[in-house]
């Protein structure tokens, strides 16, 4: 994939422009496009399993631009943010229905997937980054779950982000965000008592990152109004919906086998769902090549790997988002997918 490949993710904020400005129904143009379009053509487009050589890696891994674009997606969502405070409240009916899924759907493939990959840098400016991200759809405390909970316990019972063999997506939203908000105020509690500090400090970044979010939807009812507010938590309620529709789909049925109380094999690539299909690599920053992430959390969207023993999906993650909107048939599908798994592996 090269660096314009990663570019067209560019396109999805300028596709909120005209729901915006124009109404009717362009405000439905981006997620026809998103839902309708680019599962259409994943069916089709095969994908690659070609992994970098070692000096392509290296360039990769100097160049700044594939970081550039991380910081210039995350301009966008601060710029379509503020046009739809200024404008969204021109609009009614289906039209601002559409303008804000619109707007969700852009903070959550592009804000919340970027907050994902600067989350996991060490450096402060990414992490700074990250967690403004956050802030911006009302899910700060993912960050601290992710990083330290759903990394040690994915594919295990204990992980609220896993989905179980037979779960529907519906109560799994509810376990996941619910589980996921005790889990990171959990492990926030620990660092805090560890050092000697209270859990009501804002040194916690579950509760500093809940005031900023509370502070900033006061801030929005106060200077652009009741409706602009209503549209902006909205779009976030719609990212968050999509990054949990995300996790559902990418551990399903899978787990580490139990190797003791409280303890379970090593996390392998055979635990975690990906896809090759090339569209929802570049529009996901490679979030796709979820074995290789797993395995090394640090390691740079542009350089993820393929891994051959990675169970694949029947198709790409906008293909799959949808169809686990209708969980018979998600069940259907995917029971096969997972016998098919077990006799690959066994």
């Amino acid at each position: 994939m090269h660096l314009l490949s990663y570019a067209t993710v560019l396109l999805l904020p300028l596709l909120c422009v005209p729901a915006l400005l124009l109404g009717g129904a362009w405000a439905w143009l981006l997620p026809l496009v998103v839902f309708g379009l680019v599962p259409l053509a994943e069916l089709f487009l095969p994908g690659t399993r070609r992994n970098y050589g070692e000096q392509e890696e290296a360039s990769r891994r100097a160049s700044r631009a594939y970081d550039g674009l991380l910081y210039l997606s995350s301009a966008q969502m601060l710029t379509i943010g503020a046009l739809m405070l200024a404008v969204g409240p021109t609009l009614s009916g289906a039209a601002l229905l559409g303008a804000s899924l619109s707007v969700g759907i852009c903070f959550g493939a592009i804000g919340i997937n970027v907050a994902h990959e600067l989350g996991h840098r060490t450096a402060s400016l990414p992490r700074l980054t990250a967690r403004g991200l956050l802030v911006l759809v009302a899910y700060p405390h993912f960050r601290v779950e992710h990083n330290r909970g759903h990394h040690a316990r994915v594919a295990t019972p204990e992980d609220p982000a896993s989905a179980r063999r037979g779960e529907s997506l519906y109560p799994f939203w509810l376990r996941s965000i619910s589980g996921g908000l005790a889990s990171a105020w959990s492990l926030e509690r620990q660092r805090l008592e560890g050092a000697g500090q209270s859990v009501w400090s804002l040194r916690n970044e579950v509760l500093s990152g809940w005031l900023a979010v509370v502070g900033l939807w006061a801030l929005i009812g106060l200077l652009a109004g009741p409706v602009a507010l209503a549209m902006f938590v909205g779009a976030g309620l719609v990212a968050v919906l999509l990054l949990e529709t995300v996790n559902y789909v990418e551990h399903y049925g899978l787990g580490r086998q139990s190797t003791g109380p409280g303890r379970y094999e090593r996390t392998q690539p055979r635990h975690s769902w990906n896809s090759e299909r090339p569209i929802g690599r570049v529009l996901l920053f490679e979030l796709t090549r979820h074995s290789d992430h797993h395995a090394f959390p640090a390691r740079p969207y542009a350089v993820l790997r393929h891994h051959d023993e990675a169970p694949e999906l029947p198709t790409g993650y906008p293909g799959m988002i949808l169809l686990a909107l209708l969980p018979p048939l998600y069940r259907r599908v995917m029971e096969s997918a997972l016998v098919e798994q077990a006799r690959a592996a066994a």
